[in-house]
């Protein structure tokens, strides 16, 4: 079911799904949380799930300037406050992943599991630094429409784009309504993310670390990077996908999920 309530300064729009156990998933950029549908109905007979739409993404509120996640994972903080959530499995995706870190950071009290997909714990490189910003400015020049084209390939494996038109429909329609100004405020904040691979030492939740085989942004090193660090964490490598395997593989994905859950 759709909700909307005021967090932060903004208006925060999530969906609250099903009952059980909490799951909460965080999606990545320049997406929404329609990224997470081929979830719902797998994971909403068993668990609550909340999904919400991040600031500057979907239907929620838009900050100007500049975005940090650690701004972002504040905002989920407060939603399962007033939601009087205790605790929770969170599920992220790229910059997702990146917001779920914050939040571990935060508040590790708050986890009861952690899910990694196509994601990176380290900080941003000197030159990927300057992407960014560089990148930032583009987007609000030039908007979300020539980004998608110049840049969706990238998202998804070329498997993906030669035979599932609906997945590749449905990531377009994505990128393109994304708010050009919500997407360059976060642009900017991801620019200036803080390094967590300190932090993995550190995880003692149970962990899964799921990566697309085919993934352009965070290839599956990246994933084995933060897999030997993490104690006790599970890698799962889903054949035939880019860096949206939960998109162009729901069902491998789902699978790897459902048997961290367990029983």
């Amino acid at each position: 079911m759709k909700k909307n309530t005021k967090i932060r300064g903004i208006n925060l729009v999530y969906d609250d799904l099903g009952k059980g156990d909490v799951m909460v998933f965080i999606h990545g950029q320049p997406f929404n949380r329609s990224m997470w549908r081929d979830q719902i109905d797998e994971f909403s007979r068993t668990h609550r799930l909340i999904i919400p739409d991040l600031r500057g993404y979907g239907d929620s509120g838009i900050t100007d300037r500049i975005v940090l996640l650690d701004e972002v994972a504040m905002d989920v903080m407060h939603l399962l406050e007033e939601l009087e959530i205790q605790s929770a499995i969170f599920v992220g995706l790229s910059m997702g992943g990146q917001i779920v870190f914050e939040l571990y950071r935060l508040r590790p009290g708050l986890f009861d599991g952690m899910v990694l997909a196509d994601t990176d714990a380290r900080s941003e490189t000197s030159d990927g630094y300057i992407n960014r910003i560089n990148l930032s400015q583009k987007i609000l020049t030039e908007g979300m429409q020539q980004f998608t084209a110049e840049r969706i390939h990238h998202f998804m494996c070329e498997n993906t784009f030669q035979t599932q038109p609906a997945t590749v429909a449905h990531l377009t329609d994505m990128m393109t309504t994304t708010s050009a100004a919500g997407a360059a405020a976060v642009q900017r904040g991801r620019a200036e993310r803080r390094d967590h691979t300190p932090i993995l030492g550190d995880i003692h939740c149970p962990t899964l670390v799921i990566v697309g085989e085919e993934d352009a942004f965070t290839p599956v090193s990246t994933a084995e990077y933060m897999h030997t660090r993490i104690p006790g964490s599970i890698l799962k490598v889903i054949e035939k996908a880019g860096h949206l395997p939960n998109m162009e593989q729901p069902e491998k994905f789902n699978a790897a999920l459902r048997e961290f859950l367990g029983p």
